[in-house]
């Protein structure tokens, strides 16, 4: 295995490509096969016989001849790492680089390579790319309340003042509210991890091209696959292992009950890592699965503070680092007549009294100051801070 941050040789890198291209090749096999060997080149230089000792008949006969396409996704490959620029680098992590995610080390399967690209100097500082211990994740709803939207801004923003990094999917949603949080802290440390579900070469959603762009001057990008890889849909899941696994613990800021944020609790849960979720309106679908996640053992949290105080490595003393919530505002009567649940216009008007005009009038103001957010269905929510 790669023991030192070094230039890639050609040979070495076309062995470790190989060895991940390879079908029917996972990640449990090749590290068997690594673990025997002691180097990705020596796999490709033993004979069947010798290969058998550590997988099938089939696999040993697959290792033995290069896969369809080879050649052209190495050179690819080898172009692609020497495209990085001072400022964006680009890097293949393998499990035996420095680099490699400490966090996942410590997980069932932690992938054979890691594509990464971001900003050099996260990717070209010594030790592990990310401290698992001082990471968070926070992922959640494609379609989120703007009050979920506001609360997963608000809870990054504050974890990254704090010197923790934020780790997320680059989705729609509350993913992408966690990554501008992270981003608008202006944080010292590594502020935030972009895990995708397709190659780093590729954007997906195509909405978050300048998200990309920002994640790569700012964070880094990570992905497992190949490049080139398309947005395919059984991707995204198995992606999720990693988003848990490079974290101390996932916090789910809304999520319906079918959320493939439920599939990364699920996960977290699983590697030992702690489950957070913040608890919404029992109107709200996006709040069933938090709701599911609280009932069967996660943490209900309702500040990021609740977050911080739970790790026992956590002092008081961090408040200095500054980004402490805000403590919301003072009560406009018409927030106090919204309450915290999705409301109608005529269900407004009827508790406080004022024609239907008067509400829109109110709540076209609150809307521009960023107190209220406009639902489908010509409902309303108020979005105060976490």
């Amino acid at each position: 295995m790669r023991a030192a941050i070094a230039p890639w040789e050609r040979a070495e890198l076309q062995a470790w490509l190989r060895l991940s291209l390879t079908p029917g090749i996972g990640n449990a096999a090749a590290r068997r096969l690594l673990a025997h060997f002691g180097a990705a080149p020596a796999i490709f230089e033993a004979c069947a016989t010798e290969l058998q000792t550590c997988v099938s008949v089939a696999q040993a006969a697959q290792l033995r001849h290069p896969p369809e396409g080879f050649e052209q996704a190495f050179e690819t490959t080898w172009q692609w790492l020497h495209a990085g620029t001072q400022e964006v680098a680009h890097a293949l992590v393998t499990l035996g680089d420095p680099r490699y995610p400490e966090g996942l080390l410590h997980t069932a399967d932690p992938p054979l390579m890691l594509y990464v690209l971001g900003a050099a100097r996260w990717l070209n500082q010594a030790g592990a790319l990310l401290g698992w211990q001082r990471s968070l994740a926070i992922v959640g709803s494609r379609n989120p309340t703007p009050q979920g939207a506001d609360n997963a801004f608000e809870f990054a923003r504050h974890l990254a003042c704090q010197g923790w990094s934020v780790v997320s999917g680059m989705a729609l949603g509350i993913d992408a509210a966690a990554h501008e949080g992270a981003l608008a802290a202006g944080s010292s440390v590594l502020p935030t991890v972009a895990v995708i579900g397709t190659g780093v070469d590729r954007v997906y959603p195509r909405a978050h091209k300048q998200l990309a762009h920002r994640l790569a001057q700012q964070g880094l990008v990570i992905s497992e696959f190949p490049l080139g890889t398309p947005p395919i849909a059984s991707n995204f899941p198995k992606r999720n292992r990693i988003i848990s696994g490079l974290t101390r613990g996932t916090l789910v800021v809304e999520a319906a009950l079918a959320s493939g944020s439920l599939i990364t609790a699920r996960t977290a849960s699983e590697q030992g890592r702690e489950v957070f979720a913040i608890p919404g309106s029992i109107h709200s679908p996006q709040a069933r699965g938090c709701h599911a996640l609280i009932r069967q053992g996660a943490k209900l949290v309702e500040s990021a503070q609740d977050i911080l105080e739970e790790f026992s490595d956590y002092t008081p003393d961090a408040q200095s680092a500054g980004g402490e919530s805000t403590a919301g505002l003072a009560e406009h009567p018409l927030l106090q007549a919204m309450g915290y649940d999705p409301v109608h216009v005529e269900i407004l008007s009827d508790r406080t009294g004022w024609s239907a005009a008067d509400v829109q009038a109110q709540l076209l103001e609150l809307e521009l100051e960023g107190h209220v957010g406009r639902l489908p269905g010509g409902l309303y929510q108020r979005t105060e801070q976490a």
